[in-house]
């Protein structure tokens, strides 16, 4: 595969020449699968790839090539769970197009309605959108599907978590029957295999071994009780040099908490979930892209969709409800063959959980333990004095000279520095004010699912009950005999 080049795979000369133009080389694994069999077959494809593998353009490219861009009527829908990865697929689209492409618009939930009316209206060739807008339009007549050839749904598990298959069916079911489905997904759950079994007749299987996309992730878990996670995941981020992540937690008021609490620890934080208003959302993750913030604390909806590749770390600060979403949140990571790292926090009660979900995706979960307030401490050190370093080299300070002369004029210079560290940094340098994390770490065993069963006490109350009963009958006997 790694041989395999975009010309290999039978693309027009003017899309190679784009592909070139955006620094692409060579075909991950999932496009050079999907894209010959879109191109020159005619069966519906499947393809089951992580997140971050390339799965847009498998489908982006040959859908390009294929329809007719002179056709003024609409040839492709192609359905996505959230607005932020319906966003994310048609730039990809629009990245790719040349001058006389086929047309793309968008349609989602929270954007304007009459906007949207006005885009169909102009018989675009391919419409991009979430489920239950596409829906919408369709039932009030805006968009006609009785020239679609291709019917994308991507990320077709995550849609099917969110509630959409009655939307999906209804309209796949209002396509023409000669249409291509083209199916994408990280995963394979039970409900998507009854769609393929309804909808899709003969099919091509393209399937990437999940080791090969898992390669650049490194997987690791610490296990600590609630009430220290927060410390705990300061330590991991100090522990670092770079840290540009997602923090996915399980709900909305978590999301708000933790990043209000890093921001008031001056970490770069901004928290992102549903309650947040769509051109809100847009600027937050506009500032994460741009590295104006490096930590972005999400919930999984709002986190579908952001596609940056040089991301180094996913952190799982609550446990995902399932394996289908332990995957697509690592998969935010070690995106186009760079290096990632996913690192989960679990208490005692987790273990059984996490073991489940490594049985699931055939993997393991590397255990790591926290580095020491000590080590930390000293960490911050060595970044402080390199920080001091760039800046004594690289800007311009003459104009805290002054100002530096009369502070050493108050004191020694050790006091005086030691003083200005007090008051910015407070006690972070002190490793007396950084608690003690325990490791809460037990594999669970039967002997301890007996131990841990739901009636120890009930039991030992009855044992303690005849004893004292035996001890009574024993005693009255005594009295007789005397």
């Amino acid at each position: 595969m790694n041989k395999t080049t975009f010309a290999d795979l039978g693309l027009s000369e003017q899309i190679l020449e784009k592909i070139s133009r955006k620094g692409f080389k060579n075909p991950t694994p999932i496009q050079a699968g999907v894209i010959p069999l879109l191109l020159n077959g005619d069966k519906d494809i499947i393809g089951q790839a992580d997140t971050g593998t390339g799965k847009t353009a498998a489908f982006a490219l040959p859908l390009l090539e294929r329809l007719d861009a002179k056709l003024k009527k609409t040839q492709a829908i192609i359905l996505a769970p959230t607005r932020e990865l319906v966003m994310q697929v048609t730039k990809e689209i629009q990245s790719f197009a040349l001058e006389k492409s086929p047309t793309v618009t968008v349609v989602y939930g929270g954007n304007p309605m009459r906007k949207e009316i006005a885009a169909l209206q102009k018989k675009p060739n391919i419409v991009v959108g979430t489920p239950g807008r596409m829906q919408h339009h369709i039932r009030n007549k805006n968009l006609k599907l009785d020239n679609v050839k291709y019917f994308v749904l991507d990320e077709a598990d995550e849609m099917l978590n969110f509630g959409f298959r009655e939307e999906i069916e209804e309209i796949l079911g209002m396509t023409p029957p000669q249409r291509r489905v083209l199916l994408f997904s990280a995963t394979m759950p039970p409900s998507i295999l009854k769609i393929v079994q309804k909808h899709l007749k003969n099919h091509d299987n393209v399937k990437v071994n999940q080791q090969e996309t898992e390669a650049n992730i490194s997987q690791k878990f610490f296990c600590v009780q609630n009430h220290d996670k927060f410390e705990a995941l300061c330590r991991v981020m100090e522990n670092e040099e770079t840290f540009y992540a997602i923090i996915f937690c399980r709900t909305k008021l978590d999301t708000d908490f933790i990043a209000s609490k890093l921001a008031a620890k001056h970490f770069r934080a901004e928290a992102i979930h549903g309650d947040i208003e769509q051109a809100q959302r847009e600027k937050i993750l506009k500032r994460f892209k741009d590295r104006k913030i490096n930590i972005l604390v999400a919930t999984d909806v709002a986190a579908r969709g952001i596609d940056i590749s040089e991301l180094n770390f996913v952190v799982n600060y609550s446990l995902p409800e399932n394996s289908e979403a332990y995957t697509h949140r690592i998969g935010r990571t070690g995106r186009a063959g760079n290096k990632g790292v996913a690192i989960t926090f679990i208490n005692r009660s987790e273990i059984s959980r996490l073991r489940f979900i490594e049985k699931k995706q055939n993997m393991k979960i590397k255990k790591e333990t926290l580095p020491s307030a000590k080590e930390i401490v000293a960490k911050k050190e060595k970044h402080l004095i390199e920080r001091l370093e760039r800046v004594l080299n690289n800007e311009d300070i003459k104009y805290l000279r002054p100002l530096a002369k009369k502070l050493i004029e108050e004191g020694k210079a050790e006091n005086i520095i030691a003083a200005l560290l007090q008051d910015a940094y407070r006690g972070d340098f002190d490793v007396e004010n950084h608690r003690h994390i325990a490791d809460s770490f037990s594999e669970p065993s039967f002997s301890n699912k007996r131990s841990n069963s739901r009636y120890p006490r009930r039991s030992n109350r009855s044992n303690r009950g005849k004893s004292n009963f035996s001890n009574r009958k024993k005693n009255f006997s005594r009295g007789r005999r005397r």
